[in-house]
């Protein structure tokens, strides 16, 4: 059995749990998912690198202690593409990142035309523009920043409602792209927007690739599964999988049909130490 912590610090982590349950390289009834939700201070887009790396460091060093998960995925853009050094370099837990999915939609586009859809601190962030310069320099990048998209996959799992007419006006520069450059390709630079995937095919049914790292990160989980040296025979039962939260919450009670899609059937608010910010 295997025991794999995936944080956020909202849902958007769930969109790579679900990957990972479903990818024949990891799935498995023998692991134990734990998803963990720092909604105590959400959205992480929001915050400054400083306190967001403290904060992140030191929420995951909690939860090591606490559950001593076998494997972290650290399922946020924002948080890997700020944190996952200071993470790496104190958890003793092996540790996943994820990032903007820039080098494949780079080998998927056709017109070289690709769309960026992030929080707006990944679409500014240097080690964005990094990947870009190494794998995308010869592609036009068209990045549209938007926290507004994260609250409506955030309200669409607990509503099951979406604002079209929002989303619209969100996806505009996209729109514009795919009329005046031949747009054909989206990166999902933030593990929020693949929850709304079925919406963005309708705004966008031009779009030929949808590009995320869900894929990439079941292979890397994959990888360090395989790298353990003991895996212990599965047990006879298995522990229930957990959705865990840094804040108790009235949203949380609203999360539990979108919950049962994962197999999460408890619920737990961390009791955690004070935890710098």
């Amino acid at each position: 059995m295997a025991r794999i912590l995936v944080f956020d610090s909202g849902v958007g982590g769930l969109s790579i749990l679900r990957v990972l349950q479903h990818n024949q390289a990891t799935q498995s009834e023998h692991h134990q998912w734990l998803f963990c939700s720092d909604n105590a201070f959400f959205p992480y887009g929001l915050k400054k690198e400083a306190e967001l790396i403290a904060r992140v460091t030191n929420v995951l060093s909690a939860l090591q202690e606490k559950f001593q998960p076998d494997i972290i995925v650290l399922a946020c853009n924002t948080a890997s593409t700020v944190a996952l050094e200071s993470v790496r370099a104190t958890l003793s837990t092996p540790v996943i990142g994820v990032v903007p999915a820039i080098k494949p939609a780079a080998q998927l586009s056709q017109s070289q035309s690709i769309g960026l859809l992030a929080t707006p601190g990944t679409i500014s962030r240097p080690y964005t523009q990094k990947l870009i310069d190494e794998f995308a320099a010869d592609c036009r990048i068209t990045r549209v920043g938007s926290n507004e998209l994260v609250w409506i996959a955030e309200q669409y799992l607990r509503t099951g409602m979406v604002d079209n007419m929002e989303l619209h006006r969100i996806l505009a520069p996209l729109r514009d792209a795919i009329a005046h450059h031949k747009l054909d390709t989206v990166v999902l630079a933030c593990t929020h927007f693949p929850l709304l995937i079925e919406f963005l095919h309708e705004q966008l049914p031009e779009i030929k690739h949808w590009v995320d790292s869900g894929e990439a990160i079941a292979r890397r989980v994959a990888w360090c599964l395989n790298q353990r040296e003991t895996a212990p025979p599965p047990a006879d039962i298995v522990p229930p999988n957990i959705a865990l939260f840094t804040r108790l919450d009235d949203n949380i009670k609203a999360l539990e049909r979108a919950l049962n899609y994962f197999d999460i059937r408890e619920t737990q608010v961390l009791d955690l130490p004070p935890i710098s910010q």
